[in-house]
């Protein structure tokens, strides 16, 4: 049956307006915005689906010099020394499963996790998408920095917990000495890594919060200078309580790690707010001056615009004269 022509005009208006360069400032009505929310928000989970598909089936699989999404996250568990760690074959490096579904479990979720960190540039844009049309230029270039800094500082997070975590996995098990061997659940070891890559990776966007909050002039650089020990000292915590375990290798690393960040977006928040001052005392020499103080005079000479009036043939002087 051939389609209603009005409901493809209609159809094609509705893209107009979802099109900035039929609709440069980006007005739409409410039922506009909530169509156009449902549809991105359709897409960015048919992506996100389609993306834990291809994490279950790369769980097991290896993509050519690629290792299996298994091997890798085996790869912590399997770097502990063979003597603390159960094999029930040796050179056998295996996780248990003491439920039915466990390991099906634990490949969905691993699939999902995966495929919505490598699907991320697509249902990141169908977001970007929903919101740029309501943005001026500057502010949609200012986003769209803030979108690619915050995914490398979560990666660079995320990178930096995969390593960690041996190293923390290996002291903790070393508590137990001779006494105790470690067999390590599917579902718990699996958490616990995931939980690790998130926090770290969370935990990195630190100096992007810091320099946003700096820009919009929420937190001067002032501010920071004097509050510096005490963030400092609240990071430290946050990474004791943060850690999932309870090693103080991960601990250190991460408070570490985010102090050094938090240095960083300190100095950046020192320059933007020195940039700040000079451009105010350009646009207004009184800024920054106290009530005693005279504000600056300028006297230097400047062309007069010449007259629009009309004036009249042989006539050299005005109405008063």
């Amino acid at each position: 049956m051939a389609r209603d022509p009005h409901r493809r005009a209609e159809s094609r208006a509705k893209r107009k307006i979802r099109n900035r360069r039929h609709n440069p400032d980006g007005t739409m009505t409410l039922k506009d915005h909530l169509y156009e929310l449902r549809n991105r928000l359709g897409l960015a989970v048919l992506v996100i689906l389609l993306g834990g598909v291809f994490g279950f089936i790369w769980f097991f699989t290896k993509l050519g010099p690629v290792p299996s999404l298994g091997d890798i996250l085996l790869q912590p568990y399997c770097a502990l020394p063979a003597g603390v760690r159960f094999e029930p074959t040796p050179g056998n490096c295996q996780l248990f499963q003491t439920q039915p579904f466990e390991a099906f479990m634990v490949q969905f979720k691993v699939g999902i996790a995966a495929g919505m960190v490598v699907t991320s540039p697509l249902w990141l844009y169908q977001l970007w998408a929903f919101i740029t049309p309501g943005l001026y230029a500057k502010e949609r270039r200012f986003a769209f920095v803030f979108v690619i800094f915050a995914s490398l500082l979560f990666a660079a997070g995320a990178f930096l917990a995969f390593f960690v975590i041996p190293q923390g996995l290996e002291v903790l098990v070393g508590f137990g000495g001779n006494v105790f061997i470690t067999a390590l659940n599917a579902g718990d070891y699996i958490s616990f890594v995931l939980v690790m890559l998130l926090i770290f990776g969370v935990s990195f966007e630190l100096p992007l919060l810091v320099i946003m909050l700096n820009r919009v002039g929420i937190l001067p650089y002032t501010n920071l200078k004097k509050w510096r020990r005490g963030i400092v000292f609240g990071l430290f915590i946050f990474a004791a309580f943060a850690t999932p375990g309870t090693d103080p290798v991960s601990m250190v690393v991460l408070a570490v790690a985010m102090t050094v960040l938090f240095e960083l977006a300190v100095q950046v928040a020192r320059l933007q707010d020195r940039r700040k001052a000079k451009r105010d005392a350009l646009e207004n020499p009184a800024a920054g001056l106290s009530a005693d103080e005279a504000t600056p005079m300028n006297y230097r000479a400047e062309p007069v615009e010449p007259s629009t009036l009309p004036s009249e043939p042989g006539r050299g002087y005005d109405d008063v004269t």
